[in-house]
């Protein structure tokens, strides 16, 4: 499973966030990898790709990689500029995506929009 961790705010429509990362850590352990350019001081400009990293783990059933991807990133600290973390713990701690129970409707209907 990937993460990608986008310098956006969730909270207004996925705006861009832009400004100096003030602290960063990546999680770590056995099935968990970051592919990452960020660092603390990295300057996140206005004029690029929102994405700051992807956070990739791996494990021997779904459950197991739900709940070692919710681990990571609950470890996963970026200060400084607002992220897609957020958002993506609280759909990993849905009880419908947990369950496998979603379709194509599922974002639209977690974000609470009818199409």
């Amino acid at each position: 499973m990937e993460c990608r961790i986008n310098a956006e705010d969730p909270d207004y429509d996925f705006r861009p966030s832009t400004g100096k990362i003030s602290s960063f850590h990546v999680p770590g352990g056995y099935g968990v990898r970051v592919d990452t350019h960020a660092y603390a001081g990295y300057e996140v400009s206005p004029y690029y790709d929102s994405l700051i990293a992807k956070l990739i783990v791996r494990g021997k059933s779904r459950e197991e990689v739900i709940n070692k991807m919710s681990r990571a990133l609950d470890e996963f600290v970026i200060e400084g500029i607002k992220t897609t973390i957020p958002i993506q713990v609280k759909i990993l701690n849905d009880p419908n995506f947990r369950s496998g129970a979603f379709d194509i409707g599922y974002i639209d209907r977690f974000f609470g929009k009818n199409k």
